[in-house]
């Protein structure tokens, strides 16, 4: 196999004979447009299933594009789950392999050096805070566009504005890579009140798994996420939170629907693969929990994942899928070499029809407290630090309201379960033990603390 340098000219010969070949259609080198939201929902459009958002710009994208259904961010050693995330992103690697925010792997570009090396101009706008800051420097153009919270609000229309500039300025003679990351639906969630007017929290219904309080301490019952909201939980508050994050949602919507605009009015939307991702999922009274910072499916690892452009067939995928895939994902649609040493693996042979999973088993974890592993119908998350086990059977219980795992009918499938597990740890690098010597209570107390202001 030839090393990166000379796979590099490699590729550049072959650029510079013709260009390469996307699935069955004759796409030359085809322009990539990423839109990476922050603490986005798996279920965060309406054509994902969500029936009170409005989201009429992205439904489009989900109607013409393969959504990944079972896409996830792998894991965080920290409370900021984005700044892993987006790290694994731009480097490829797995969450406990990845490098600190201002170096770089050894012997792997960022992703957007390894794009431009292929002939792409690469640009990045989004915040600075908790993100892979070497690889937002490997970038032609970095906007950092951090805003303060009382400018939220107009943060999707900023970050659309500058993204639209550079769309109808850049010369034509190469494609682009842009990596758009703006910090919504984050909070503080704040929206013009156009937005905020189109949702009522009295219509707002419960989430199916909505709870009061978290039955037990998973370890993580106070962090700062989950301090934006009373204790107990209120049926109140938590549609209000909704409305507000439903408000963020519909006004980037709106602000990226102007973005395709300006493409198709450039002459550059037919040439352009666009991918929409969540750097992390987020609770929303689910299980009593309103943070990132646990593993249930609608929790802080689940992400939305869409791609849409030339050569890519219309419909979902079920595939076992990591963000960090998309590195070889991109490398491959741009024709680019995959640098050894990128853990992910490519969608593109699912997008092409050949393959229809990556792997069969996808584990998550979140600092040393729990850890999970799915498969295609079942899933098992352990709290080693509380001796706690949950096992779903996500097929019948997609909202994971009944756990199995003290039921004696399943205890040969957590066991089996907890074997995969244990496997998928050792695979990357994983030493936390699944039991300790003294577990403690898990039973837990509130604080007797007032929500910090939004």
């Amino acid at each position: 196999m030839l090393s990166w340098p000379y796979r590099a000219m490699a590729l550049a010969v072959l650029i510079a004979m013709g260009g390469m070949a996307l699935g069955a259609g004759a796409v030359r080198r085809p322009n990539l447009l990423h839109l990476h939201a922050d603490d986005h929902r798996a279920d965060g459009l309406r054509a994902l299933g969500h029936p009170v958002l409005k989201t009429p710009h992205l439904d489009r994208l989900v109607a013409r594009g393969t959504t990944f259904t079972r896409c996830y961010t792998q894991g965080s050693m920290i409370g900021a789950v984005c700044l892993p995330s987006r790290t694994m992103l731009l480097t490829g690697r797995s969450w406990l392999r990845i490098p600190k925010p201002r170096e770089r792997v050894p012997g792997i570009p960022p992703l957007p050096a390894v794009l431009a090396r292929a002939g792409y101009e690469t640009w990045h706008a989004g915040k600075g805070s908790n993100e892979y800051q070497a690889g937002l420097a490997a970038f032609d153009t970095s906007l950092v566009m951090n805003d303060p919270g009382n400018q939220r609000a107009g943060s999707s229309q900023r970050h659309a504005d500058a993204a639209i500039r550079f769309l109808r300025q850049r010369p034509k003679d190469r494609p682009f890579y842009i990596y758009l990351a703006p910090p919504v639906p984050h909070d503080p969630r704040l929206a013009p009140k156009e937005f905020m007017d189109r949702y009522d929290p009295a219509s707002i219904p419960l989430p199916p798994a909505f709870l009061p309080l978290h039955p037990w301490d998973n370890g993580e019952m106070t962090v700062r996420d989950e301090l934006l909201a009373p204790f107990p939980r209120t049926a109140d508050d938590t549609k209000r939170q909704l409305a507000e994050y439903y408000a963020c949602i519909t006004c980037l919507d709106h602000h990226v629907g102007r973005i395709f605009e300006a493409l198709a009015e450039t002459g550059q939307l037919d040439r352009t693969i666009v991918v929409f991702t969540g750097d992390n999922g987020l609770s929303l009274g689910e299980h009593g929990l309103f943070g990132k910072q646990n593993l249930y499916e609608f929790g802080g690892m689940h992400v939305p994942c869409v791609i849409a452009g030339p050569g890519v067939p219309q419909g979902k995928s079920d595939a076992l899928v990591y963000l960090l895939d998309l590195f070889p994902t991109f490398c491959d649609l741009a024709g680019a070499p995959v640098p050894d040493g990128v853990e992910g693996k490519s969608l593109k042979p699912i997008l092409d029809g050949h393959q229809k999973k990556v792997r069969d088993a996808l584990y998550t974890g979140y600092r040393d407290c729990m850890r999970a592993v799915r498969d295609d119908r079942w899933k098992l998350i352990r709290y080693p630090l509380v001796d706690r086990t949950q096992l779903f059977d996500l097929q019948n219980d997609p909202h994971e309201l009944e756990n199995l795992a003290g039921k004696p009918e399943f205890a040969s499938k957590v066991a089996e379960m907890t074997a995969l597990l244990e496997r998928q740890m050792r695979a990357y690098g994983d030493t936390v033990p699944l039991r300790v010597a003294n577990p403690k209570p898990a039973e837990w107390t509130p604080p007797p603390t007032r929500p910090k202001p939004r």
